[in-house]
């Protein structure tokens, strides 16, 4: 789920860049801070906007830069358990699919796939394919899975884990064809 917040933070601005308009310095400031960054509680910052630095800062003693607070938004997406996303099969193995769904990838284990009494993994076309039913995924379909586990690691983004196996869900032109 995609959400924004309005944040406030401190911003550095050292004294090379004292002639530059203070918005300019503090958005690339805080955009390298904060964008492309996962947080546990905001989730994976996407983009940081709507930069307003305040007029009167603060320096501190031997440190001959300015901190001004500045108030900004952020857009973040946040994975969340339950949640029907959709994304492009980025690449298909023996053992099942990622997919991407935005700023992250989740995998599908090949159980989790399709309906279907044998599902197996054709190297020869790089999908895994329904033995009974002739249905296939491969890379570059378009998909519909919904979010089953989120596994946050001590580092790093969270693993996202999903299942196509629903109703409603699966590899879009499925879902079309079987209304």
């Amino acid at each position: 789920m995609y959400r924004v917040y309005e944040v406030i933070d401190y911003v550095k601005i050292p004294p090379t860049r004292f002639g530059e308009p203070v918005e300019v310095v503090a958005e690339e400031y805080l955009r390298e801070k904060h964008e492309a960054k996962f947080n546990k509680d905001l989730g994976i910052v996407i983009l940081v906007y709507d930069v307003n630095v305040s007029d009167t800062g603060f320096i501190l003693p031997g440190d001959g830069s300015i901190y001004l607070e500045a108030r900004f938004k952020l857009l973040s997406y946040v994975p969340i358990a339950h949640e029907v996303v959709e994304g492009v099969v980025k690449d298909v193995r023996n053992i099942g699919l990622f997919v991407n769904i935005g700023p992250l990838d989740a995998f599908v284990h090949i159980s989790q796939v399709m309906d279907s009494d044998d599902i197996e993994y054709n190297d020869a076309l790089k999908a895994i394919v329904g033995d009974k039913n002739r249905k296939h995924v491969t890379v570059g379909d378009k998909v519909r899975g919904r979010i089953t586990n989120i596994s946050f690691q001590a580092a790093g983004l969270p693993r996202i884990a999903m299942t196509m196996r629903q109703p409603n869900l699966g590899k879009l032109e499925w879902i079309g064809s079987e209304k």
